[in-house]
């Protein structure tokens, strides 16, 4: 009835759940799992896992409910039941094969629901129970032992111990154990076991001690040797190796005879060997073992050993070679028993991977290989062959005449690194710098193609070619190198600056060459430069001491100016010299012609003044000023002309009622100078109008002779031009009068102004 229940409801429960619609009337809540009387007990506790699920429905009708409960995600138990009431699993005196974590799902009518992982932990194991077969047994004969374990359960492991050692044997399910007691006399055996519950292991305390006899076993190895005294190498031995009477109990024994490492010979009652002494040392040691089932029973003897010669030992003279010398290698054997050898000859022989070699005395002479290579030596006599060790070769590569060089740049003063190579050569290699015949230093070079690196300092040009190195890896003559050949480079000193033309009176548009001379090692880069500008004016590589830049002068060249030499060593500045450019002579002249014509006209102006005064006419005296009386090149000129309150301006032609500057020859404005000289090569001329008034009388005619008008040419800077737009405007009149031409704005008031001089010729 239960069976068909179970079917009944896996099969609902199948039904339900690979359905895909859910039931809307029912719904499980909750679902716990718990832990009676508590999730930590002791063992033999009867531990209850209670599983309770809530389901909220609307259904009358008893529900089927399915209750899975899992141990560490695997599931030990199913039950299917129509009851509310809550799931109860039991664990009956529970064990540590119990511990675990536990959880519980519970599936209705299409839902399902778990709960939470709850942890059992149980404490405590039984002590084990040793039993032996056993208590008495013989050298090699086998035990049989049974470990238990009451009322544990789960996987379980067992230990065996002979005393503090373990016995290498395990087992399980409490099935007995075989094992085999080493060593003669009492011992004691107990046990232990371990329950696995993964990932952990619980082990129990060790069980009672058993006690174990192991008897000696009445039978052994008997071993004889012949003769045992005054032994040499070469002679025969006769050894046997048996066993007594009672083997007749023991068919599966075994005997093996030896001497070291060597197996001489087996068998199951007796062994025989006639053996050729070769010795491998002063005394030699034969065994005779007996193996029965397990057990094993040895005998062993000494025997001394006179060596008929000793281990050949392979020697090399020279003891350092180089390739394609000649070499000569001995193998000896330092110990000989004469009497034993009875003047039988020792055969050497030389052996290497790539040929051999036999000699009877044992000297060997060759020419080295261009390759390392190992050579042993072997003798042989009355049938005994010793190998002596391993000789290894090595020969050298000559050292070649090394090079000398500097690293890097000689500057005179200033340390410098010395270089000195062999090309070809084994290292290590001893390079030695050398002055004047005068060792100076020496340098070891443990790697190839390494150069040795010597510093120095020179403080003359000359020291440095007296420099050589030499270099050398072994007992041949060292190499020596050429002296060395470099050039010294010497250090920039001092510059000086000199400038041509040497005299003051240096104008714009004159070219000036500035010379800069040097002392130091060329090629020299030379810069000029001003003061007021850190960028060169220009940069020049020479090979000789001194050099020059030309360029012509403008009036924005006026400034200090100095020189910069720079070698590969250092670099020097020279000493300043200050540039003042004047103005151009053709300016000078121009500006001195003018105040010449400008004088001129003033006078002749005067003197028809004076005229007019003898003729009766009341006019007062003319003065004429020019300031500065004495001027110079480029100072402002004022000349003025003064009749009475009247003032004359001869820039204008215009009399007016006080004081007037007439002309004014000025500085030029700021401005380069340069853009003068692009402009034109021609002085621009400012042209001034004077106009002689008429007479008061119309019905006299003024004198004439040429023209009515007087030209003032003046100077005109760029700057000026500027500012004054109507230079060289005038008013021209013909010798007849009758027709006038109109070049300025302001010609009419000029000409129609009554009170001015008749003019003359």
């Amino acid at each position: 009835m239960g069976l068909l229940l179970l079917l009944t409801s896996t099969l609902l429960f199948s039904s339900f759940h690979s359905g895909t619609a859910l039931n809307a009337d029912l719904k499980i809540t909750s679902v716990d799992l718990s832990v009676e009387p508590s999730d930590e007990v002791s063992r033999g506790t009867n531990v209850t896992l209670r599983c309770k699920g809530k389901v909220l429905t609307s259904r009358m009708d008893a529900l089927i409910r399915v209750y899975t409960i899992s141990k560490d995600d695997v599931v030990i138990y199913n039950k299917t039941t129509s009851s509310s009431e809550d799931f109860l699993y039991h664990l009956p005196e529970a064990r540590v094969s119990n511990n675990g974590k536990y959880r519980c799902r519970m599936h209705m009518m299409g839902e399902e629901m778990g709960s939470q992982a709850v942890r059992l932990s149980v404490t405590g194991m039984s002590t084990p129970i040793l039993q032996l077969s056993k208590a008495i047994v013989t050298e090699g004969e086998a035990v049989n032992a049974t470990c238990l374990a009451p009322g544990e359960t789960g996987s379980i492991l067992f230990n065996f111990y002979d005393g503090s050692k373990d016995i290498d044997k395990m087992g399980q399910s409490s099935n007995p154990v075989m094992f085999r007691p080493k060593g003669v006399g009492d011992h004691v055996i107990r046990c232990s076991y371990s329950v696995f519950v993964m990932p952990d292991k619980f082990s129990s305390p060790q069980s009672n001690a058993v006690n174990l006899t192991v008897k000696e076993l009445s039978v052994g190895p008997v071993l004889t040797i012949s003769p045992q005294d005054n032994v040499y190498e070469g002679d025969a031995l006769k050894i046997t190796c048996s066993v007594n009477d009672s083997m007749k109990d023991y068919p599966d024994a075994l005997l093996l005879l030896s001497q070291g490492d060597t197996l001489l010979n087996s068998g199951n009652t007796f062994v025989h060997a006639n053996w050729i002494v070769q010795a491998t040392g002063p005394e030699l040691n034969v065994v005779c073992r007996l193996y029965v089932r397990s057990a094993e029973k040895v005998a062993m003897k000494t025997v001394s050993v006179t060596e008929l010669f000793s281990v050949p030992i392979l020697q090399m003279s020279p003891s350092e070679v180089f390739q394609g010398d000649s070499i000569r290698l001995t193998c000896t054997s330092r110990i000989l028993s004469y009497d034993k050898l009875g003047g039988e000859p020792l055969i050497y022989r030389l052996e290497s991977l790539t040929d051999n070699m036999t000699q009877a005395n044992g000297i060997f002479v060759f020419k080295a290989k261009k390759i390392d290579f190992n050579y042993t030596c072997t003798v042989v006599a009355k049938g005994i062959k010793k190998k002596s060790n391993v000789l290894a070769i090595n020969p050298k590569v000559p050292v070649s005449a090394p090079k000398i060089s500097v690293h890097g740049s000689a500057i005179l003063g200033k340390e410098l690194n010395i270089s000195c190579l062999s090309e070809t050569g084994t290292p290590p290699i001893t390079y030695t710098l050398w002055k004047n015949n005068k060792q100076d230093n020496t340098v070891v070079v443990q790697e190839f193609h390494k150069p040795a690196m010597f510093t120095v300092l020179v403080s003359e040009p000359e020291q440095l070619h007296e420099y050589f190195c030499r270099a050398s890896n072994g007992n041949r003559e060292p190499e020596l190198s050429d002296k060395l050949r470099t050039a010294v480079i010497v250090p920039m000193t001092k510059a000086y600056l000199m400038v041509l033309p040497t005299s003051g009176d240096i104008s714009e548009g004159h070219s000036v060459t500035l010379i800069c001379s040097f002392t130091g090692t060329p090629p020299v880069t030379v810069g000029w430069y001003r003061e007021s500008d850190s960028n060169s004016l220009n940069l020049t590589t020479t090979k000789i001491n001194t050099t020059s830049y030309t360029f012509i002068l403008s009036k924005k060249h006026s400034d200090k100016y100095y020189c910069k030499a720079q070698n590969r060593a250092n670099f020097v500045e020279s000493n300043r010299v200050e540039l003042e450019v004047g103005m151009a002579k053709w300016k000078k002249l121009l500006i001195s012609g003018t105040v010449i014509l400008v004088v001129s006209s003033l006078v002749m102006m005067g003197c028809v003044l004076f005229i007019r005064s003898r003729r009766g006419e009341r006019k007062p005296s003319a003065e004429l000023s020019v300031k500065p009386a004495s001027p110079k090149s480029d100072d402002s000129l004022t000349v003025t002309l003064t009749h009475g309150t009247e003032v004359y301006n001869a820039a204008t032609g215009r009399v007016q009622r006080e004081p007037v500057s007439v002309w004014s020859s000025r500085k030029p404005e700021t401005g380069s100078d340069d853009e003068i000289s692009t402009a034109s090569n021609d002085p621009e001329v400012e042209y001034t109008e004077v106009v002689h008034p008429r007479s008061e009388d119309p019905t006299r005619s003024p004198l004439r002779k040429g023209t009515d008008t007087v030209y003032s040419e003046l100077q005109n800077s760029l700057q000026g031009a500027a500012d004054h737009h109507d230079y060289g405007s005038a008013k021209y009149m013909d010798q007849n009068g009758d027709q006038q031409h109109d070049i300025t704005q302001h010609n009419a008031e000029a000409n129609n102004y009554s009170d001015l001089p008749i003019p003359v010729d």
